[in-house]
């Protein structure tokens, strides 16, 4: 497809062709925007009356009814109490007014970027000062090592990971399904359930082994560990532990997800080299009722325990199963083996690329892991003090290993930005931060991996890990209501807490290879609208949180931009607006008609639910933060307070390890 230019993108407006009418709605909007001056004004008024008068695409319509009476509100409350925001707007609305200077559309995106998208000035034009600019922003100058580091990864790490997982598509016959009678039956019975949740590509329960997420990751995992044991870093017979959640999109899969994973992996070959644990949220909630609760009420005298652990779970947003991942960990501590001095979370598209690792970094995955940079001390840029307790990786596209590790797996744009982009281009940022961040190797200097090293903002789902002792410190957790970028998100719950700020130590050569296009093309482009249509829900939700979490925002965006902080905005509701608008333009223009009335009517619903959850005197974003910070604190204290009682040889303490050992053991993959 062509770049857009300033006359290529047009927008039709026929008012009387009721078939398009989220197009119109769409075109209508931006030219009740543009003003009474408009040519078409006046026929856009009528047109949105003529809808608000009968019931068809009302919904929709409410969505960019809002937007007139909000956009504009929000940009005149900005420039009353921002006048260097007001300044660039005004310079920008005389820089328009002459369309010749539209005729260079990179030098108009880059004017348009000084007011919308500030995070993304500059960069095309100087990419190499802004990348060394922000590897010095990020530089830890480290004051002590650990002087106790990982040394025993398979013994002394939790992996995890989590799997997304639905019904069998509706036009394949069970009778095909690979699975055994029994479960063919339950599956058609959960099958009559309405759905919970959507998420953006589960795995469908009787997909092909070859397509199938859960098998690749898990023998990619075991081919990682196969080759520790050869490389002499894993004791012969050794079995590393991972722990799956499954999150589930029907309830009824709860009560089969097991199975399910039983049959699958033991059909391939079962599992070698490594012990599986499957925790559903039907898990989760008896380690809470049968555990937790009872513990709180008896060591803490908790009357609200039962209410306030709901947050430990992993169906719903992606927050929450993040969060569990995490938080498991200090459980097993204390519950299981208290050898377990870390976690780390990998996502089942990625795997160690071992041969490449070794040959181009000379350690493997488990050498990485023993670096006494993780659960080291330093102090940032500004000489605040830190400790390194996570430790974060980078990702390598499977397309582009045969070049390097060190490739980027986001790599800058190399197309003249789209009108939407004008208004919001996260590559940008994304690309500088990959390079930046993600890239930096330690070699003789500053930066030699000892004395000074990176710490990270910005992480990938996976590739990342937390040591115990920090988690039980800090509490860091993701707000259950973050269904997108619950990784970045994890971060910002601790950012601004007092005295030493918890943070990630970039692990230079940490490196998983990312294989989703390679087997995963088709759940890939199923999943396109709502992963986009997340982004945009992304930053309300990123910008509403900022505001409840400091009231100090500048200062919350100078620590985490350009990419993590480009989604926190001053004007997240006017962005997500005229990005969303111009972006259904463009669906329409390349002649993608139904993908545009699909991106509409499901992008209106979920952006105006998002709005509506962060807004009102009631903030219900707010209440649950608040809620669930209260939470996570009760469920760490509850095991700090198991933990003294099992030293002591408390008969109840006893008890409940007892139980929890029972529950875990039936979590277990027994094949």
């Amino acid at each position: 497809m062509a770049p857009d230019t300033p006359e290529k993108l047009s927008f039709d407006f026929h008012p009387t062709d009721h078939d398009d009418t989220p197009q119109n709605l769409n075109t209508a909007f931006l030219i009740l925007l543009a003003g009474s001056t408009h040519p078409l004004f006046k026929s856009a008024k009528r047109f949105f009356k003529s809808l608000s008068e009968s019931s068809e695409g009302a919904d929709t319509a409410l969505f960019y009814e809002k937007g007139l009476e909000l956009v504009p509100r929000e940009i005149e409350n900005v420039c009353k109490h921002d006048p260097d925001f007001a300044d660039r707007l005004n310079r920008l609305h005389e820089w328009v007014s002459d369309s010749r200077n539209l005729e260079d559309v990179n030098r108009a995106a880059e004017k348009f970027w000084s007011v919308f998208f500030p995070e993304g000035s500059g960069i095309l034009e100087n990419r190499q000062e802004r990348i060394k600019a922000l590897r010095s922003k990020r530089k830890v100058t480290v004051t002590k090592l650990n002087a106790d580091p990982i040394t025993d990864p398979a013994r002394q790490m939790l992996f995890t990971s989590n799997v997304l997982l639905t019904i069998p598509p509706t036009m394949k016959p069970l009778s095909e399904l690979q699975t055994s009678d029994d479960l063919k039956g339950a599956v058609s019975e959960i099958m009559q359930e309405r759905p919970l949740y959507w998420y953006d590509h589960p795995v469908q329960i009787g997909v092909e082994e070859k397509n199938n997420e859960v098998l690749y990751g898990l023998r990619g995992l075991e081919a990682a560990f196969e080759f520790e044991e050869n490389h002499g870093q894993l004791p012969r017979g050794s079995r590393p532990i991972c722990v799956l959640s499954v999150s589930v999109t029907h309830k009824g899969l709860q009560r089969v997800a097991k199975r399910y994973i039983e049959e699958e992996t033991a059909r391939s070959g079962g599992l070698n080299n490594l012990d599986l644990y499957v925790f559903t949220e039907a898990d989760t909630k008896r380690i809470i009722h049968e555990i937790f609760v009872p513990a709180a009420e008896h060591y803490l005298q908790c009357a609200d325990a039962d209410s306030l652990l709901k947050i430990f779970g992993v169906d719903g947003d992606y927050g929450r199963h993040y969060s569990f991942l995490k938080a498991i960990a200090a459980l097993w501590k204390v519950f299981v083996n208290p050898d377990i001095r870390a976690t780390f979370k990998i996502d089942l598209d990625q795997v160690f690329p071992q041969r490449e690792l070794v040959d181009e970094t000379g350690s493997s995955a488990f050498e990485h892991f023993k670096t006494p940079l993780w659960g080291a001390y330093g102090r940032d840029a500004n000489g605040h003090p830190l400790e390194l307790g996570m430790i974060a990786g980078a990702l390598v596209n499977e397309k582009d290993i045969c070049k390097s590790l060190y490739t980027p797996d986001v790599s800058f744009p190399d197309h003249t930005p789209f009108y939407d982009e004008f208004f919001f281009f996260s590559t940008l940022p994304q690309a500088l931060s990959t390079e930046a961040e993600m890239m930096g190797r330690y070699i003789p200097g500053d930066l030699d991996g000892r004395t000074g090293c990176l710490q990270r903002i910005h992480v990938t789902g996976g590739t990342n890990g937390i040591l115990v002792d920090s988690l039980r410190r800090h509490r860091p957790f993701t707000p259950s209501f973050m269904g997108r970028a619950e990784d970045q998100a994890y971060i910002l719950s601790v950012i601004g807490n007092p005295g030493k700020k918890l943070a990630y130590v970039h692990k230079d050569g940490l490196v998983m290879r990312h294989d989703k296009e390679a087997f995963a093309q088709e759940a890939i482009e199923s999943a396109f609208l709502g992963k986009l249509i997340g982004d945009y829900v992304r930053i309300i939700l990123f910008s509403g949180y900022a505001g409840v979490l400091t009231d100090d925002i500048r200062k919350l965006k100078e620590a985490i931009d350009p990419f993590t902080g480009c989604f926190v905005s001053v004007i997240p509701t006017t962005i997500v607006y005229l990005r969303f608008c111009f972006k259904a333009a463009r669906f329409f223009e390349m002649g993608r008609h139904d993908e545009g009335v699909q991106f509409i009517r499901e992008g209106a619903r979920r952006i105006m639910n998002a709005m509506d959850f962060v807004s009102g005197e009631e903030n219900r974003l707010k209440q649950i933060y608040e809620r669930e910070r209260l939470g996570w604190n009760l469920y760490y204290d509850t095991i700090l307070a198991v933990e003294d009682a099992i030293e002591n040889e408390d008969g109840f303490a006893q008890e409940l390890k007892r139980k929890l050992e029972d529950i875990i053991d039936q979590c277990a993959i027994k094949n």
